[in-house]
């Protein structure tokens, strides 16, 4: 534990996102409704947070966050970090759910010997793809799954040489795009990378105009899917500042070629920020929308509060 503290303590606005041994960001899981992927907030007929630390039932977990959920046959599965208390590494746990009301949860579905955390999930020519971020080991790795939603096997590198966070893919125009920030120390700097490629599994190119962000930790840290609709792509911004996990921005592309780069800022107020009490009292940091079949979002949430 003495070492797991230590190791934390190391990383004030990294993953971890222990900051002291006196408090700690307790981050927990809800959902979200509304009428665009950057207008969404509480519904009155869900009972938020929908996921907490205390859900985990196999390891003991501290928190859970980063969710990312998927639907198939009609079931939504989420997966998710759970920081594991004993071994204070993220490990990726998954939980269930018939309405988006209730979410049961089942178990962890993928543990390595370093932190995993960010399970950027999604399916592609009928099969069932993950990135978790696994920053401790300077790679962008993909896992694909086996046995969905239970099961996943490791398939290689996309990126390999640096300290890649909170990878994020999405396919536009025949090609599969990456965007990915660099937690080199300091890890407030806020650099944002861009890489496509022809193949989901590569080789992947660098944008010319990568970094796309650079030294500036509001807008650089991916937090959560990217939205594509029709024409338009939208990416979801962490803002690190004051501390890490204040509020989620969101910004559209208006120009996404692998010569030509441009974007703009969605006008209005934050898509999430702290309410002000309870469990997301203090920040929020991660959306993913999914819209429904009646035209309306849906999306999987976290945020957090200081806990002693």
């Amino acid at each position: 534990m003495i070492e797991f503290f230590s190791q934390v303590k190391s990383r004030l606005l990294g993953k971890t996102r222990l900051p002291t041994r006196a408090k700690m960001q307790t981050w927990a899981i809800s959902i979200y409704t509304g009428d665009s992927p950057y207008s969404v907030c509480p519904s009155n007929g869900i009972d938020n947070p929908v996921l907490t630390g205390a859900s985990v039932s196999d390891v003991s977990g501290l928190y859970v966050a980063d969710p990312f959920m998927i639907r198939q046959s009609g079931r939504w599965h989420m997966f998710f970090e759970v920081l594991n208390s004993q071994s204070g590494k993220g490990e990726i746990g998954l939980a269930s759910s018939e309405d988006t009301r209730q979410w049961h949860y089942q178990r962890i579905v993928l543990r390595e010997s370093f932190h995993l955390s960010y399970p950027y999930v999604f399916e592609w020519n009928n099969e069932y793809y993950m990135v978790p971020e696994s920053y401790q080991v300077n790679s962008v790795r993909i896992y694909k799954a086996t046995d969905f939603p239970l099961k996943w096997a490791y398939l290689g590198d996309l990126l390999v040489g640096d300290v890649f966070e909170d990878s994020s893919l999405f396919r536009f125009k025949q090609r599969w795009w990456l965007l990915t920030d660099l937690a080199k120390p300091p890890y407030w700097a806020g650099t944002l990378r861009l890489f496509f490629a022809s193949d989901l599994l590569g080789p992947w190119i660098e944008h010319p105009s990568s970094p796309i962000v650079d030294g500036d930790p509001h807008i650089a840290r991916p937090a959560g899917r990217v939205v594509v609709l029709n024409d338009k792509v939208i990416r979801f911004t962490q803002d690190c500042c004051p501390v890490y996990g204040t509020q989620v921005r969101a910004f559209e592309f208006t120009e996404l070629t692998p010569t030509a780069f441009h974007e703009q800022a969605i006008s209005g107020p934050p898509v999430l920020q702290g309410s002000g009490k309870g469990w997301n009292e203090s920040g929020m940091h991660h959306i993913d929308p999914h819209l429904l079949e009646n035209g309306k979002w849906m999306a999987c949430v976290d945020g957090w509060y200081w806990k002693s």
